[in-house]
């Protein structure tokens, strides 16, 4: 898979995200519409960031793996957070999921005025494989 992180010199680098990531050759390309911190029977889990990042992650994990990828195979995440709210919990709930070995995707976060009733968090993602 043609897949490059990019962190230029004269940028920030963090391992917790990369600056951009390039698809060099064709590849299967999976775009998973925003999800928030909703289980199997379409009810908010949880009354916290944390609670609900957790779930998003456990629903795009199923997405991902329903065509054969997995996390690491994201190359960009988008998040929205409720204004009011932080994303703390977020980046923990994310970093009990992401393996630190892999390269980090791009990320963008965006504080919204709102979401779904009863939602927190949204994420959004781009991979491929």
């Amino acid at each position: 898979m043609g897949v490059r992180h990019v962190n230029p010199e004269g940028l920030h680098r963090s391992p917790a995200f990369s600056q951009a990531v390039v698809v060099e050759q064709p590849a299967k390309t999976i775009y998973i519409g925003g999800q928030n911190g909703v289980g199997r029977d379409g009810k908010v889990v949880g009354p916290t960031v944390g609670e609900q990042a957790r779930q998003v992650f456990r629903n795009l994990r199923t997405i991902l793996e329903s065509e054969g990828a997995s996390l690491a195979n994201v190359v960009h995440w988008r998040i929205a957070v409720l204004d009011g709210h932080t994303f703390d919990e977020g980046v923990a709930a994310f970093q009990e999921v992401w393996n630190r070995a892999d390269a980090p995707p791009a990320i963008t976060v965006h504080v919204v005025a709102g979401l779904n009733p009863g939602c927190l968090v949204e994420v959004d993602a781009v991979a491929v494989v």
